[in-house]
């Protein structure tokens, strides 16, 4: 397998088009938003409490929504009850995001991950993924997920998300040899990614550079918030994650 053409085609919209005004981030407005822009949509996916993939970036509801608490403990109809910044929006899952969506722009799922162990978001995710046509690639921080996609579903394109040091977040937390792993991309036998998702701020650096120039792997930055900092990475990638302003 190797990359789609699409990913490196036109930029891709973070979490759709959204701003803190008018749109919230992984709603179907922002969706809708940056379709009519023209963009390409990157979403992320959390899971419910039974099981569900829900179009969602944080692991608790507190930032975006009137609720509070963990995402996994509610149920899919339960966080599609919540809306999102006080919007119309609610809380969809994969499914009723894909099918507003339609083909009518490329999808990148990045697949959450508390690094646990837990596979039950990736298996539903690629299970939703690969029961429907369209333009649809996954990608995840947690080279476990990847590897795992790499085995259930070898024709899905798959990226894998890295920055060069991890200081906050789950993946802190993980010991020095996991992380070492992440960050020199140690894991590529296992996850063999069609594609390198890395953060602008690390850029250039060894683990994008090497994978673009001796394999020919695409490589995507994040999250560019202005075209200044486009300029700067665009160098050293062939693709932008952008957010805060509407690339030329």
């Amino acid at each position: 397998m190797t990359a789609p053409a699409w990913l490196t085609e036109r930029p891709i919209a973070h979490r759709g088009l959204h701003d803190a005004a008018h749109r919230f981030e992984n709603t179907v407005s922002a969706a809708e938003a940056a379709i009519a822009a023209g963009f390409a949509i990157e979403c992320d996916v959390q899971l419910s409490a039974d099981g569900e993939a829900m179009v969602f970036h944080d692991h608790d509801l507190d930032r975006l929504t009137g609720a509070a608490g963990p995402v996994r403990e509610r149920s899919a109809a339960e966080l599609g009850r919540l809306g999102i910044g006080g919007s119309e929006d609610r809380i969809p899952t994969l499914t009723e995001f894909l099918d507003r969506i339609g083909d009518r722009t490329p999808l990148v799922v990045e697949i959450k991950s508390r690094f646990d162990g837990d596979e039950r978001l990736a298996r539903r995710t690629v299970e939703i993924l690969t029961g429907r046509r369209g333009r649809h690639v996954v990608k995840s921080f947690d080279p476990a997920i990847i590897g795992l996609v790499r085995r259930i579903a070898p024709d899905l394109p798959r990226g894998i998300v890295g920055q060069s040091r991890y200081d906050a977040g789950d993946a802190a937390q993980l010991p020095p040899e996991r992380l070492r792993a992440m960050t020199d991309l140690l894991h590529w036998d296992e996850t063999r990614p069609d594609f390198v998702s890395w953060r602008h701020l690390d850029l250039p650096c060894a683990a994008a550079f090497l994978p673009r120039r001796l394999a020919g792997v695409p490589v995507m930055t994040w999250t560019i918030r202005s075209g200044e900092e486009a300029c700067r990475a665009l160098p050293h990638a062939d693709q932008i994650v952008f957010e805060g302003f509407v690339p030329a």
